[in-house]
């Protein structure tokens, strides 16, 4: 590496003198992007009468920002090293304002799924940029425990998207709940332009356009099956060509970037025993807690009987339990003592521990046997998340931290769709098992049932069901765990350590 290959290539001793400040920007940035995860799914009610939206527009409406986004997120990581990553987060808090602006004043379905797509755009840069410039003003001392609280606005907004959303409904039209971006985008370009310290990677100025090109289309087209699975049903044709037309466009990637002088992803970061072990459990923390998730909102909707704001509710506390957790430190301070592998393990035996308790408990004591595996959850998760985060991030070489962050973007996205896809499918085979009806499905069943005696036949099926799906799931987060651990330990020992392997191939370029 030369000199000038990177402006800023680590954080300065101590890092950067308004670290703190700086932090509370990105997270503010960042918290918005993802309130925009879920605070649509209150407005359906209304987008459905005042739009006149069909159930297919509104798939769409939530979809197009989450595939967008998703999709992009390498491309944008990588733009972010080559041309500024300050100069990309600006340009994404931009695109998000306007997107905003154009999804609160759409007339129709078609302009407000075009506005969220734009909003993807944005949200992309944002997703990738934040942790970046994180990585980029801490030093080493300091960075588990900024990381902690970057990951704590995740959990925030995945639980304070419906409740904002649903009180802004209350008091507004539809609308309001994407102009309330609006402000915080320009106290937050004020604020970047005024605190964030450019930094870029100088080194291969030629960008990798059939990289961007086919990880975005290669992207789009896995997760895109992965949305549409279970409406259409995973062996449809749809989502089988979707997924494999993903498929033939990564495998290209892949060919591309093993040959091409000037990589967007350096794939010789998987030589990196620290890089797989948390890769490979921040797949699985992600799959078992959106997995669950996904089951147990199911649950308390179809068989308790809850509306989406209340069973939103009840899911609650796993988010804040991450919250209260990370604001703490206690994370970052085990980290100190224990060491990641021993975190990272002792963590995610702790989510598993919850998947079980809901499985085991929930339907035997209600709603506080839930309540119960929802805060073990939420405290496996606050310890083993920014562990996996700063892990992987630690294990890249700091020109190439845009392109980090777009892979744990990547991978927590990836997690996710593939808890809903797995879990799903234990939880429906063996609900169609159980309850001798093809391609069985819980309200097709009650709607069948004959009687108030095979109705609860029904819902006895499902929650037993249920048990089933979140216990395979319980499995495979410790297995993750203990697998993510062991290499975390061997890379150690090895000292296979951050950014080692790598560093040799960066500097070349």
């Amino acid at each position: 590496m030369t000199a000038t290959a990177a402006e800023t290539p680590t954080a300065p001793a101590g890092g950067h003198p308004q670290r703190w400040l700086i932090l509370g920007v990105i997270c503010l940035a960042q918290l918005t992007v993802l309130l925009d995860n879920t605070v649509l799914s209150v407005a359906i009610p209304s987008l459905t009468r005042e739009l006149d939206a069909s159930t297919a527009d509104i798939q769409w409406m939530i979809n197009a920002y989450s595939l967008v986004q998703s999709g992009l997120l390498l491309s944008a990581g990588n733009a972010a090293d080559r041309y500024g990553r300050k100069l990309m987060l600006v340009t994404g808090l931009a695109v998000f304002g306007v997107g905003s602006l154009a999804a609160g004043l759409a007339q129709d379905s078609g302009q407000l799924i075009a506005a969220r797509a734009g909003m993807g755009i944005g949200g992309a840069l944002l997703m990738t940029t934040t942790l970046a410039v994180v990585v980029q003003i801490f030093d080493d001392t300091e960075r588990v425990k900024a990381i902690a609280l970057w990951s704590t606005v995740s959990s925030l907004g995945f639980a304070a998207g419906p409740l904002i959303g649903g009180l802004v409904l209350d008091h507004f039209w539809w609308g309001a709940i994407f102009l309330v971006n609006i402000p915080v985008a320009v106290i937050g370009l004020v604020a970047v332009v005024a605190l964030v310290p450019e930094s870029k990677h100088r080194a291969g100025d030629r960008p990798d356009l059939p990289g961007a090109l086919l990880s975005t289309l290669g992207m789009t087209a896995v997760v895109f099956a992965i949305i549409t699975g279970p409406e259409h049903g995973w062996t449809s044709s749809r989502v089988v060509l979707s997924a494999l037309a993903g498929l033939l466009f990564l495998g290209a990637f892949v060919w591309w970037e093993l040959r091409t002088e000037h990589p967007m992803l350096d794939l010789h970061f998987f030589r990196n025993k620290r890089f797989v072990g948390a890769v490979a459990g921040a797949i699985l923390v992600a799959f078992g807690m959106t997995g669950s998730l996904f089951l147990l909102t199911q649950h308390l909707q179809f068989v308790l009987g809850h509306g989406p704001l209340q069973a939103g509710l009840r899911t609650a506390p796993l988010a804040l339990t991450v919250v209260l957790l990370n604001l703490t430190g206690l994370g970052p301070r085990l980290v100190g003592r224990l060491g990641t592998p021993a975190t990272i393990a002792l963590g995610m035996a702790l989510v598993a521990a919850g998947l079980a308790a809901i499985a085991v408990l929930g339907g035997r004591h209600g709603y506080a046997g839930m309540l119960a595996g929802l805060v073990v959850m939420g405290a496996g998760v606050a310890l083993s998340m920014p562990a996996m985060a700063n892990a992987i991030m630690s294990a890249i070489p700091p020109e190439k931290a845009g392109v980090g962050a777009g892979i744990n973007g990547t991978l927590a996205e990836f997690g996710n769709g593939l808890g809903v896809a797995v879990l799903g499918a234990v939880l429906n085979s063996r609900f169609a098992a159980l309850v001798a009806v093809p391609a069985a499905s819980l309200p097709a069943a009650l709607a069948a049932a004959r009687g108030t005696a095979e109705r609860a036949r029904v819902a006895d099926a499902f929650a037993d069901s249920l048990r089933t799906s979140q216990l395979a799931g319980a499995a495979a987060v410790l297995a993750g765990g203990l697998l993510a651990a062991l290499l975390l330990r061997r890379a150690e020992r090895s000292g296979d350590g951050a950014g080692e392997g790598v560093n040799a191939r960066a500097g070349a370029l």
